[in-house]
């Protein structure tokens, strides 16, 4: 029994997200888990490092599963990217020790979101960045993004009901850069709660136009409150850049 190791990237935008769901075949898992399937014979199960959401793409998620099969990698991977759909690229393959698993494993996850700030839309840049036309101030969001950095109870800035697990995380970096009228955030920690990304960029984009303050950060984090937190920005344009492990 081998246990592979597998770098997928896809466009999310015609999907439910990562995970496989009973009702529906338009997950990233379901695809590939079908066609991996198919190839060996057998039923085959992947595990991924990360489940993101409906429409969120990704340059680096990481899945691994086990299988008896001898094929070789190379042809492996090019049957995958053969018969699964176009929107989504097996980028490599390779084996890991048994033990090895892509979620419990990881130590880290670098993401990056993408805003289109200008008045005028973009039609190339529609599906993988977010339209925000409103005049932002980027040192104030470097203000609010110092407030960020570092280790926090995160939940004001999720959308999770109730949880029994920690919601305490770390983010190490958080970076703006802008070339033309595309803005690019990045966010690396040692792992993101649901729609944390989204809703950490809904608080900075609000702070970065003036209806909010860099001083909010502080004030979300004391009350825990999500309704305290800005807007939950769209999906497309959110990308899982590198999964990170020791």
């Amino acid at each position: 029994m081998k246990n592979i190791k597998m770098t997928v990237e896809y466009d999310g935008g015609r999907y439910q997200g990562w995970q496989r769901l009973g009702d529906s075949d338009k997950t990233i898992q379901g695809k590939i888990e079908n066609i991996l399937s198919e190839m060996t014979k057998t039923k085959i199960e992947i595990v991924g490092a990360g489940r993101t959401d409906a429409g969120t793409h990704a340059k680096g998620q990481i899945a691994n599963f086990k299988t008896t099969s001898d094929m070789d990698f190379v042809a492996m991977r090019d049957y995958l990217n053969t018969y699964i759909p176009r929107d989504i690229v097996v980028k490599k393959l390779e084996e890991v020790p048994e033990r090895f698993h892509a979620r419990y494993n990881a130590t880290g996850k670098k993401y990056s979101y993408f805003v289109w700030n200008n008045t005028v839309p973009s039609a190339f840049e529609r599906s993988y960045s977010y339209h925000y036309p409103e005049q932002l101030a980027i040192d104030k969001m470097n203000e609010a993004c110092s407030k960020l950095i570092g280790t926090h109870d995160f939940i004001g800035f999720s959308s999770l009901k109730k949880s029994k697990k920690s919601t305490v995380r770390t983010i190490n970096e958080i970076s703006i850069d802008r070339e033309g009228d595309l803005l690019h955030f990045t966010f690396s920690g040692d792992g993101f709660l649901y729609k944390m990304i989204r809703i950490i960029m809904g608080t900075l984009l609000e702070i970065g136009a003036g209806t909010m303050k860099p001083e909010d950060i502080d004030a979300i984090f004391k009350s825990g409150i999500r309704s305290d937190a800005g807007m939950t920005v769209p999906s497309q344009g959110l990308f899982l850049d590198e999964v990170y492990y020791d």
